[in-house]
């Protein structure tokens, strides 16, 4: 009766529009209340729970992503994707699924990587002949890829809370972020082939002159990726330490090297930042008392109960487990889903006898995917505002994508292993 008391406060205060992090903090009070339990002393174990330098990686990534965006770094990213995909018919999709990609790959958030990259190219996409509905559905499914390639956010917070290695869970979404940049872009190919008004995108041949002199080229902006990544898998850097070194480095290129930062930029981006880093801070406060008094009622063992008297099927139990987590990832955002869901699952999931590695790759799947199915959907809303597009004209593209790019990823994930496992398995995390 606890459990199900504070499910439905949970529910009940995200539809009615409370902040999720105080929904959260609502429902763990609901459950102390109800059970009698000594509030006071849960609040100690949240604090201690929160008291990691890993958590620090989190601002800090957010910051680098601001940086870039307000930089102009996104945009040089986007010029030199164009220039290596953009010049055959339907290229420019593929340069958003990948400027995506990369973008979100370093600011480790979807919403960022719609908000600069999707405004960047969902007026060149229209006007190569594209319609509104595809473009804002292209846009919000491209957003999430960047979230399971690493240096992930998502995967930080994944880690943190389940104890796992942060560079295992890193290689183990990394995969199935490309096989989703991959199918994006065979969608969008497919599409663009029957739609005759798309034509090919004339990619500008010359750096346009600004001020007498030429702008300058990408190359500051390609450094950025290849420093941050280079030092994480090249053992050089923690996480924590690449993130302080892409803020460095964003820095000096916004300002001195593209020039596109000033004073006032700066602050709003500082300002953005910290906005971004409280939210998430104090849903991590919120969310480790919850998941304490998860584990307090067996909540995990519940769940896996009732799961095995639906069916006794392993292969069903996982699907029933995926369509949950879809569901979650409708109803709020990446991390909340995140936050909410290892607690409550990564038990189940090991009495399954599916690795906590794995399923890193497969929350991450099943929340990206819940961000851009309706009817909730807060992703592609997101992508709609960008681009223009009304909701009706996106549904169709969006479940396009959703059946032939994000549920073969997610059965794949599910189901194989080894695609999630042959890199933390070759790097030594697993044995």
């Amino acid at each position: 009766m606890t459990v199900v008391l504070a499910l439905v406060v949970l529910l009940l205060t995200m539809v009615i529009g409370v902040p999720i992090p105080l929904s959260f903090m609502a429902s763990a009070v609901s459950m102390v209340f109800s059970a009698g339990l000594p509030f006071e002393s849960l609040i100690p174990y949240g604090f201690s729970k929160m008291n990691s330098v890993l958590l620090l990686t989190i601002p800090l990534f957010i910051l680098a992503g601001s940086i870039m965006d307000k930089g102009g770094i996104g945009k040089k990213l986007i010029g030199c994707v164009e220039k290596v995909l953009g010049r055959f018919k339907g290229g420019l999709g593929v340069v958003t699924v990948v400027s995506c990609a990369v973008f979100g790959a370093i600011s480790g958030s979807s919403s960022a990587t719609l908000s600069c990259i999707g405004a960047i190219m969902a007026p060149r996409l229209e006007e190569n002949g594209y319609d509104k509905g595809f473009i804002g559905a292209l846009i919000s499914s491209s957003g999430v890829p960047g979230i399971l390639i690493p240096p992930s956010m998502l995967m930080i917070l994944y880690a943190w809370m389940s104890g796992e290695s942060v560079l295992a869970c890193f290689l183990a979404t990394l995969i199935p972020g490309i096989i989703l940049v991959i199918l994006f872009s065979v969608v969008n190919l497919v599409y663009a082939r029957k739609n005759p008004n798309i034509k090919v995108y004339q990619a500008a041949t010359a750096l346009p002159q600004v001020g007498g002199k030429k702008e300058r080229g990408p190359l500051a902006a390609i450094l950025m990726p290849v420093i941050i990544l280079g030092s994480i898998y090249g053992g050089l850097l923690t996480p924590t330490e690449s993130a302080a070194v892409a803020v460095i480095y964003a820095i000096p290129v916004g300002f001195l090297v593209y020039r596109e930062m000033n004073l006032k930029t700066f602050k709003d981006s500082l300002i953005s930042a910290g906005k971004s880093t409280g939210v998430i801070m104090i849903m991590l406060f919120a969310v480790m008392i919850l998941s304490r008094l998860y584990v307090m009622n067996n909540v995990p063992k519940m769940i896996l109960t009732i799961l095995t008297s639906i069916s006794e099927n392993r292969t069903v139990i996982l699907l029933l487990i995926n369509l949950f987590m879809v569901i979650i990832g409708m109803l709020m955002d990446d991390c909340s889903g995140i936050l909410l869901c290892t607690p409550i699952l990564l038990p189940v999931m090991k009495e399954l006898g599916v690795s906590p590695i794995q399923f890193a790759a497969i929350m991450g799947v099943n929340l990206g995917m819940g961000n851009i199915t309706p009817p909730t959907a807060p992703l592609l809303y997101l992508a709609g505002r960008i681009s223009g597009a009304e909701v009706k004209d996106m549904l169709k593209p969006a479940l396009t994508l959703i059946a032939f790019a994000w549920i073969p990823t997610l059965i794949i994930t599910t189901y194989i292993p080894q695609v999630s496992l042959i890199l933390p398995q070759l790097f030594g995390y697993i044995k």
